[in-house]
């Protein structure tokens, strides 16, 4: 598969002096379940350090309050919940329908547990949503041995499995996706219509089929939970923002890891956990400003 390789980190345009939040995106985050609110917390607040105008978050009953108590400045919305703490599609799906009548793109799955609901939520919003999507753990999850859902994409999507997840979602062992990560991700991307791939790991890789970027940044204090959910939010911003997907996904693993590299440098790599790595991202994104400009001239996509 002939790939073309992309080396140059795109940034985002300078923000007009009369801006609002109206411009930079309404994000909808949807997340968590009983013991993992720290996924919908971590996921929305990324989202928030990545320049989203406005981000909200849904989240099981269950978790509400502590959700909506790590951080003041996204909106919270409690979902109808079943007797093990995860979302119920069934009682959900009309809150659903009109919160996505608000925001412009959507964010699933960090934390959301695994249940016939979540898979009738993730298969639900692929389908029907009709707007750009990022989709991660639990949502990819959802999707195990019914990847083929992915060809119902009317908009963008960006997938952002780890190995595992990865291996699952294309009937491989994770030594066969490892031995060959750029042309495993490669695949898959040109499977689909509006696919872009993110395969997590050492060199994280994006493609969307055509293209292949890899990525440089990070460290291995990045190793635990709750990284992964930052990136997801820091893509959805991204995509709020009006980056095409393959851009959005680009820029997205590069400050995620530069904000790894950065927390590293002030904590350590061992003691490094996923809040550094969304407080770092401020840095992270003035440090891309600072060394490769402002993208204002740049064709789009």
């Amino acid at each position: 598969m002939a790939l073309q390789p992309v080396e140059k980190i795109p940034s985002l345009a300078p923000r007009p002096a009369d801006s609002h939040k109206g411009r930079f995106g309404s994000v909808l985050v949807i997340a968590g379940s009983r013991g993992m609110a720290g996924a919908a917390a971590l996921a929305g607040a990324s989202a928030l350090r990545s320049g989203a105008g406005l981000v909200r978050v849904a989240t099981p009953a269950e978790v509400h309050p502590t959700v909506a108590s790590f951080e003041p400045s996204y909106m919270t919305y409690p979902l109808p919940c079943d007797e093990e703490g995860i979302i119920s599609f069934k009682l959900s799906q009309g809150v659903l329908e009109r919160m996505l009548e608000k925001v412009d793109v959507v964010a699933v799955g960090p934390g959301l547990g695994r249940s016939d609901d979540v898979r009738a939520l993730v298969h639900w919003l692929i389908e029907s949503a009709g707007k750009p999507l990022v989709l991660d753990a639990d949502a990819l999850n959802a999707l195990d041995g019914d990847v083929e859902v992915l060809g119902g994409l009317t908009k963008p999507a960006v997938v952002t499995p780890h190995p595992g997840e990865f291996a699952r979602l294309v009937g491989a062992t994770i030594d066969h996706v490892q031995a060959d990560r750029e042309n495993q991700a490669a695949g898959l991307a040109a499977r689909f219509e509006h696919l872009v791939v993110v395969l997590k790991g050492n060199g994280t890789v994006v493609t969307d089929g055509a293209r292949l970027y890899v990525n440089r940044t990070g460290n291995p204090g990045m190793a635990t939970g709750g990284v992964g959910d930052a990136l997801t939010g820091v893509i959805v911003a991204l995509l709020g923002q009006r980056l095409s997907p393959f851009r959005a996904a680009q820029l997205g693993v590069y400050v995620h890891g530069l904000a790894g590299d950065i927390a590293r440098d002030q904590n350590g790599e061992v003691g490094l956990i996923a809040g550094d790595v969304v407080d770092a991202i401020p840095d992270a994104f003035d440090h891309v400003v600072s060394s490769h400009g402002r993208a204002d001239d740049e064709p789009e996509d």
